[in-house]
């Protein structure tokens, strides 16, 4: 401990570690947290590649567009019923179509 240089190495890591404005701890945080941006920017990406695929779908093909209609929203014709079956290991419905 008698060693000066010993003692302001001590002294400066404390510093850096803790004390500075660009500290250890806070740089770590600022790296995980820039990390799962990144997967989130990739993941936002993939969808939104995905959504205009469908959309471009939805507006060339009318007939697309009406079985969008029916699976999204469950839209139906005059004459038919719609029952929605919902199964208890995928929590999603489904429509069945009865003419």
């Amino acid at each position: 401990m008698k060693n000066r240089y010993f003692l302001t190495l001590l002294v400066f890591l404390i510093w850096i570690l803790l004390f500075d404005n660009n500290n250890l701890i806070d740089r770590y945080h600022y790296m995980k947290n820039l990390r799962q941006l990144e997967k989130d920017k990739i993941y936002y990406q993939e969808r939104i590649e995905e959504d205009q695929r469908k959309l471009k779908e939805l507006r060339t093909n009318n007939e697309n567009l009406e079985k969008f209609a029916r699976e999204q929203y469950f839209m139906k014709k005059e004459n038919e019923d719609i029952y929605i079956i919902v199964d208890e290991d995928d929590e999603s419905p489904t429509e069945d179509i009865k003419e």
